[in-house]
């Protein structure tokens, strides 16, 4: 599996700032492609059952293609989730940025939290995602621990720091109220896709703002 640190390298800007030249810009919209057909074609079709050559097809290319950026679906994934939590991670602290007060601050990030119950795609990628390393068990650890890289990467402590006082907690509770915030979403977008009729979208935003208050402030307990 290529590092990211070397996926990165290899379309990093030259030193001098010069503009990357045309080869460069060409690969850059390849590796781009492929990772937009993944996105849709292993969400569409689930993770394992997914085939390499129909993805680099989408995009008018070959197997060939796929291995100069990849070396497998694993690589693949790990490079769609950093794009894709690196992209969110930008858009939540421009948000909050925006406000000066910390308690539109969280406001910001509560409403951002919950846009996300729209993007199915990526929820059915990333439960794909972990079932195959359920079903692989001589991976899971391995895919696992390049998951939380991934995470540690992002530097989501810079978010917390947006947010009130009052609501910071130490790195072990940010981390498992992130964790909770979203298995949340991930089983509400489920059970929504699964039978709308059951709940619809405006009942799983109504709990999805609920329980966000619950765990980012929760009620100091009653004293008796």
């Amino acid at each position: 599996m290529k590092s990211l640190a070397t996926v990165r390298a290899v379309f990093r800007s030259p030193a001098n700032g010069a503009r990357p030249n045309k080869h460069r810009q060409r690969t850059e919209a390849t590796r781009l492609a492929l990772l937009a057909s993944a996105r849709r074609i292993l969400a569409r079709d689930g993770f394992e059952a997914s085939r390499i050559e129909d993805i680099a097809a989408a995009t008018g290319h070959t197997r060939g293609a796929f291995y100069a950026h990849f070396s497998s679906k694993q690589d693949l994934f790990f490079a769609l989730l950093e794009q894709e939590s690196n992209r969110r991670v930008h858009q939540l602290r421009a948000a909050m940025e925006r406000e000066e007060d910390p308690e539109q601050r969280r406001e910001a990030l509560r409403k951002f939290y919950v846009k996300k119950i729209s993007d199915r795609q990526w929820v059915m990628l990333t439960l794909e995602f972990k079932l195959f390393a359920l079903r692989h068990p001589q991976l899971r650890a391995q895919l696992a621990r390049t998951h939380r890289r991934i995470r540690r990467s992002l530097k989501l402590e810079l978010i917390d720091r947006l947010l009130p006082e009052r609501l910071r907690a130490s790195p072990e509770s940010e981390e498992l109220r992130r964790v909770a915030l979203g298995a949340i979403l991930n089983s509400l977008v489920l059970e929504h896709a699964y039978d709308p009729r059951m709940i619809s979208e405006p009942q799983a935003i109504a709990l999805l703002e609920r329980l966000f208050d619950v765990l980012i402030e929760p009620k100091p307990a009653a004293s008796r």
